[in-house]
């Protein structure tokens, strides 16, 4: 791997069709439903499309394009009415309402999991504490409720506990579980061999040496040609003696080892490898991973060693941020093993207006072909809906940063005021009704 080289140059002969098309799909999911966390924290689940869009950019929502036409491409979810003063608002529809409540329950269930995720990363962390706002990061990957800062932290004191430090609130670890300081790669080879002791107790967590499972596309080439000389992606040799080098687990003392070495190295694709499993879909936004370079102990340029072990993770490149994947938990496009909380997201993105069309892989513009059917710049979109075209006089002043805020919880926001004599809105809610009189 040359250091001339940009990431996206290096990466370009090697994307896999299906995992940018999951990834497609994620990035429409997740400005969906960062929609319907807005929505569901207002009063009555609605608020003025004029307030969606000066937030549009926590909503990662890409300009010049108009929130209400993202609104408007999934009328299943969103319902727009304009009030007797002219006013357009946005709301959630029966269906989507009915999604909330089944999200509340769902993620009521997986509480104990993920207490047992989270409690597994404090086991990993050289200090045995993270930080609460770094954690939170990880909400929506890992099934952690909408009130995980306020409430959640405090619900499993056995586990661990929220303590107070100069730079802000820390999760620490309570009690050392040694049930827990097994890795699930070493959990799955006990399966297929059939090792009865590979959850002993008595065995402190130590060295192994076991080989990460890797996977390539049916049509992958193992090596390509650059200013005529032929550059390999993945040696033969090199990855043999990886998948042999034996490495500190991930809940071992990482003490003493010599960053850059190969010892190094794989424990940190170990722990890559641990955290990604911990996730409701095996993939995360690599910015979430560089947070913990130092509590984890991973390399500073993470990046350049998740490239460099291409078929154990795979890194897509489309939009702003980058994500990288778990190649072994993905069958084509889908995740191998789902839980409810991936179902439920199923269901969510079913009733979009989104059906996985990707024209042009090649090219990794800021808005992809998913949002740009979403926003209706399509070219199966033959009309617009001028009533929809609200116009913001602040929101090309208000967060211009374009930030993609995936983790954002947008606290801190005022209530709207309530429409007043709402027009033709379909609801069902006695509430919404009582709103119109």
């Amino acid at each position: 791997m040359t250091q001339s080289r940009s990431v996206r140059q290096r990466s370009k002969k090697k994307r896999v069709h299906a995992l940018e098309v999951a990834t497609e799909r994620w990035k429409v999911l997740t400005k969906v439903l960062a929609v319907i966390d807005t929505l569901k924290k207002e009063e009555e689940h609605v608020t003025p499309l004029k307030r969606l869009e000066i937030l549009r950019s926590q909503l990662g929502l890409t300009k010049p394009n108009k929130v209400a036409h993202f609104v408007r491409r999934s009328p299943q979810l969103f319902e727009v009415c304009r009030d007797s003063r002219g006013v357009m608002w946005a709301g959630l529809s029966p269906q989507a309402e009915a999604l909330v409540e089944e999200e509340a329950r769902l993620l009521e269930d997986h509480s104990r999991t993920a207490a047992e995720y989270v409690t597994r990363l404090l086991m990993i962390s050289v200090d045995r504490r993270l930080a609460i706002d770094k954690i939170a990061h990880f909400r929506r990957d890992m099934g952690l409720p909408h009130d995980f800062k306020t409430r959640w932290v405090h619900m499993f004191p056995e586990k661990f506990r929220v303590v107070r430090l100069e730079d802000g609130d820390y999760l620490e670890l309570v009690s050392w579980n040694p049930n827990w300081a097994v890795t699930e790669l070493e959990k799955k080879t006990a399966a297929l061999t059939g090792d009865a002791n590979a959850n002993d107790i008595a065995s402190p967590p130590g060295e192994l040496s076991l080989s990460f499972p890797m996977k390539f596309p049916p049509n992958f080439t193992s090596y390509y040609k650059f200013r005529g000389k032929v550059h390999h992606y993945v040696k033969k040799g090199n990855t043999e003696q990886f998948q042999k080098t034996t490495y500190l687990s991930p809940y071992a003392e990482p003490g003493g080892l010599t960053p850059g070495s190969p010892e190094f190295d794989k424990r940190a694709v170990a722990v890559m490898h641990e955290i990604l499993n911990f996730t409701l879909e095996k993939r995360l936004v690599t910015d979430h991973l560089t947070h913990f370079r130092r509590e984890f102990v991973m390399p500073q340029k993470l990046m350049r060693l998740l490239l460099k072990h291409y078929g154990i993770f795979y890194v897509s490149e489309r939009g702003k941020r980058f994500s990288v994947f778990l190649t072994e938990s993905y069958d084509g496009t889908e995740l191998i093993e789902k839980c409810p909380l991936v179902r439920w997201k199923e269901k969510v993105l079913q009733l979009t207006s989104y059906r996985g069309r990707i024209k042009n892989l090649g090219k990794f513009a800021e808005l992809s072909d998913s949002e740009d059917y979403l926003f209706g710049n399509d070219d199966s979109s033959g009309a617009t809906d001028s009533i929809l075209d609200v116009k913001s006089e602040d929101s090309d002043d208000i967060m211009d940063d374009g930030a993609l805020a995936d983790d954002t919880e947008m606290d801190g926001f005022e209530a709207a005021e309530q429409p007043a004599n709402v027009e033709a809105w379909n609801l069902n809610s006695s509430a919404r009704t009582a709103i119109m009189a």
